[in-house]
């Protein structure tokens, strides 16, 4: 297979429809084709999970190669400079939480990712580090210690008022809440100590988080708590 093959497939299984939809997330047009991540998910099975040839196709700068090299690559094979590589080439949400979670999550050390990048000021760098802590905890078994020191952190380095980083540190806040009754409280405490800071942006996270937070209970047979509204939740 070669990278010509893969976007002449990928201009054959497009939609303009899909394609404006991926334009809105802010990637440019020229570098769109519009294909669904359900079929290049699909597709990503049949790559060569060669290191090499999935580098020459994040590099055609399509959105949809980009997320088919993520989904073929091997994270076992990413160095940390091929993740600063990979970072800096970065420009929407969607790809940014799919690196995270398809190879960033798998690094033997991702914390470092976590505490070199939430305080930076490069948006997918920031967004990417509460976008870890979020996956952290249902890839890993935190202690409470660990808890309370993600939690801090949050609490630390979310005053930031762009939308996709506030959006990013709401969703770690409910995970680490999801990991049991005492993490729910844990959270809940820190949310509620972010609403009283003279801060929108993290007013803004703690009441979109507490939506969610105070609405966990432990279902039977489910390790992680669940919403009181889901379909399981009510039969708690």
């Amino acid at each position: 297979m070669t990278i010509d093959e893969i976007t002449t497939y990928l201009k054959a299984s497009s939609s303009e429809k899909f394609k404006k939809n991926i334009i809105k997330l802010g990637i440019p047009a020229e570098h769109t084709i519009g294909v669904p991540t359900s079929e290049l998910r699909k597709f990503a099975r049949k790559l060569p999970k060669d290191k090499d040839f999935l580098m020459e196709l994040w590099q055609t700068n399509y959105h949809e190669c980009r997320i088919l090299a993520v989904l073929a690559l091997k994270p076992k094979d990413c160095t940390d400079e091929d993740i600063s590589y990979f970072m800096s080439g970065i420009i929407s949400w969607d790809l940014c939480d799919l690196f995270c979670k398809s190879i960033l999550i798998k690094q033997s050390d991702f914390d470092h990712f976590i505490r070199d990048w939430i305080n930076s000021d490069e948006l997918f760098y920031k967004r990417a580090a509460f976008t870890l802590i979020a996956s952290t905890s249902t890839h890993a078994s935190l202690s409470i210690s660990e808890i309370k020191d993600y939690l801090k952190m949050i609490a630390d380095y979310s005053d930031d008022d762009r939308l996709l980083v506030k959006k990013a540190a709401s969703w770690a806040l409910r995970e680490l809440g999801k990991t049991n009754e005492e993490a729910k409280n844990l959270a809940i405490e820190a949310a509620e100590t972010m609403q009283k800071e003279d801060s929108k942006a993290k007013n803004w996270i703690a009441k979109d988080a507490l939506k969610e937070l105070t609405l966990l209970v432990q279902a039977p047979g489910r390790s992680r708590l669940i919403s009181s509204k889901s379909k399981m939740g009510k039969e708690v």
